[in-house]
């Protein structure tokens, strides 16, 4: 399954994405730069800034700053990445940000039920923009 994470709430992708890997199913996420988190702009970079800075740099626990890597921590939280079974499921999950080569031609998918505009409070902010906050190089 290819999905086209454009305008798709991480969250509700997150999940959808996370069953379907539990049931052996490949899934690869495309433009997850351009997914969004729903809510206010300052609570969202607040509550990200607090993950970040929590532990120590050298111990952990580690936050991503790349869009595609963000993406994946995020599902990873959705899954029982500490059992085998869970550990097999995030394996089957690949995040990308923009379209590679090997997917030009394929058609993607896209999950209606995460899709922003079904959802009433229309503040929203991107994963770019989240990750450009954190640290991340701007691509």
């Amino acid at each position: 399954m290819i999905i086209d994470a454009t305008n798709l709430i991480v969250g509700r992708m997150g999940t959808f994405v996370a069953k379907k890997a539990l049931l052996g199913e490949e899934i690869s996420i495309l433009n997850c730069d351009r997914a969004v988190i729903t809510g206010e702009k300052a609570r969202i970079l607040a509550d990200y800034k607090r993950k970040k800075e929590r532990g120590s740099p050298l111990v952990g626990p580690f936050f991503p700053r790349q869009a595609d890597r963000f993406v994946k921590r995020t599902i990873r939280g959705m899954l029982p990445y500490k059992q085998p079974k869970g550990r097999a499921a995030f394996d089957r999950i690949k995040c990308y940000i923009g379209v590679p080569s090997d997917f030009q031609n394929k058609k993607l998918e896209s999950i209606s039920q995460a899709d922003v505009s079904k959802v009433l409070n229309a503040k929203h902010l991107s994963v770019k923009d989240v990750c450009k906050f954190l640290g991340g190089k701007s691509e």
